[in-house]
């Protein structure tokens, strides 16, 4: 009798799991719907998104608020962040998180649920039956280029917002910079101090 290797195993374990009958023009993500309320960002249709991609709004924010080094939580549906994150951020990283943590690798459908064995968080495709590891996902080769900030650089910054702590918040790229003791609308040079995510910090050395 002839053993069974590996791969014959698998595929025999794939052949038999169910599958679904899929339509590809079904998955429809609702666009966030992303304000400013005071010094906060507010996704309004956050619990739609999460409905969406069949994941639990908890898990979701939790991976926003590392990507984009603020805090925040939900209210009745809504996120909301500290600070005035520009939307384009948190687009990126709800597509991100789309493409890490839902998004086939093999048949590219969203159809998929999470499965953890000890420590490893695994994606099952419940569509083609595909299984890989959250940090498997093939990355796209060609991607938008996004300027990288780097400490003890100095930038000419326009300062948009003033901070609940009173520093100055100004937007560059991707980040968002606060500024101690800057004036709404004034235009100074800032040394960055200190990069977290994408929020940094800095101080004016030329008015």
């Amino acid at each position: 009798m002839n053993e069974l290797n590996y791969k014959d195993l698998l595929k025999r374990v794939i052949d038999s799991s169910p599958k679904k009958e899929v339509d590809d023009d079904r998955f429809k993500l609702p666009k966030a719907e992303i304000f400013y309320e005071g010094n906060t960002s507010v996704i309004k249709n956050f619990d739609k998104i999460s409905d969406a991609i069949n994941r639990t709004p908890d898990l979701i924010l939790k991976f926003l608020l590392g990507g984009l080094g603020t805090a925040g939580e939900i209210i009745s549906g809504r996120a909301i962040f500290q600070g005035k994150i520009p939307a384009r951020s948190i687009q990126d990283k709800i597509k991100e998180y789309i493409d890490t943590y839902v998004i086939c690798s093999e048949c590219n459908r969203p159809d998929t649920h999470l499965v953890k064995q000890g420590r490893t968080t695994l994606i099952r495709c419940d569509a083609c039956g595909a299984f890989r590891s959250v940090k498997s996902r093939k990355k796209k080769v060609v991607q938008q280029p996004s300027e990288t900030l780097k400490e003890n650089i100095t930038l000419e910054l326009t300062i948009k917002d003033i901070g609940r702590k009173g520093d100055g918040i100004a937007y560059h790229d991707k980040y968002t910079i606060y500024v101690a003791g800057a004036i709404k609308g004034s235009t100074v040079k800032v040394k960055i101090e200190k990069i977290s995510g994408n929020v940094a910090f800095g101080h004016i050395i030329e008015v």
